[in-house]
């Protein structure tokens, strides 16, 4: 049976779509971190250029190309990592002064940089803008952080506000002139802290674009998720970066609940 010529295009496309978003085994990672050295990927990303919207604001494309892009990118600083640390162990085997302890450093760096290039490196194989990527990711991040802050500016000043009345209690039972000057002008440091905590708050509500995004994020994954996705690089497994991540969200709830008892 004969294939019509726009047939066999439309295949051959949809094979190297195919091929471009199958999930690779560490093996192939590992291939082609060394047949594509650091160089070779950012010559490449010097070529690419975008202009981020002036509102700041995401699109559901871009987060979408995130959450894909994110997985590739993380497994290659994966193996990138695992090989930086197998290097390192051969060169200290070795000896620092050895030329083998010597070509294993070199091969250390070598590793250390696919592992800050793992994002390029994923944009790369799969067809996407890097420069576009980049600013996608470090705006989620950014959210991420944001919302990371806000936790943590909430328990300290839950923090602030029970310090607060725990003095201002103490100043109105102490009759001694002293004393209650010198609560007194520690309730008044308080209080310009709670200001300037305020502050910090409404300065992240101020941004125009930080709403509408995580709104936008917040259709797929919680914002914390890209925090922890990115902590999953420097983790021998998600489990442990998820760990890792749940702990610090206990203990600043925990601050905060805490501080409100």
């Amino acid at each position: 049976m004969k294939i019509g010529r726009t047939a066999l295009v439309v295949c051959l496309l949809a094979t190297l779509a195919c091929g471009r978003d199958e999930k690779k085994s560490p093996e192939e990672i590992s291939d082609t971190l060394e047949d594509k050295g650091t160089t070779d990927v950012l010559k490449a990303a010097a070529d690419d250029k975008y202009d981020p919207p002036a509102d700041g604001k995401l699109t559901d494309a871009q987060v979408q190309m995130y959450l894909k892009a994110r997985e590739r990118e993380k497994d290659i600083a994966r193996v990138a990592r695992q090989e930086a640390q197998a290097h390192a162990k051969k060169a200290d085997e070795a000896g620092e002064k050895s030329l083998g302890g010597m070509m294993e450093a070199f091969k250390t760096l070598g590793s250390v940089a696919d592992l800050a290039t793992a994002d390029i490196r994923a944009a790369q194989e799969l067809g996407l803008n890097t420069a576009e990527y980049q600013w996608v990711k470090n705006t989620i991040l950014a959210l991420s952080a944001a919302d990371m802050s806000s936790q943590m500016m909430d328990a300290s000043s839950a923090a602030l506000d029970s310090a607060y009345t725990e003095l201002k209690k103490q100043h109105d039972e102490t009759t001694d002139p002293t004393t209650k000057k010198a609560l007194a002008d520690m309730m008044s440091q308080y209080e310009k802290s709670q200001g300037e905590l305020e502050k910090e708050k409404g300065d992240v509500q101020k941004d125009a674009a930080y709403e509408y995004n995580k709104q936008l994020v917040s259709k797929y994954a919680s914002t914390l998720d890209a925090l922890t996705t990115e902590m999953a690089k420097y983790y021998d497994s998600d489990a442990d970066a998820k760990k890792n991540m749940a702990e610090i969200e206990k203990a600043v709830q925990g601050a905060g609940a805490s501080a409100t008892k």
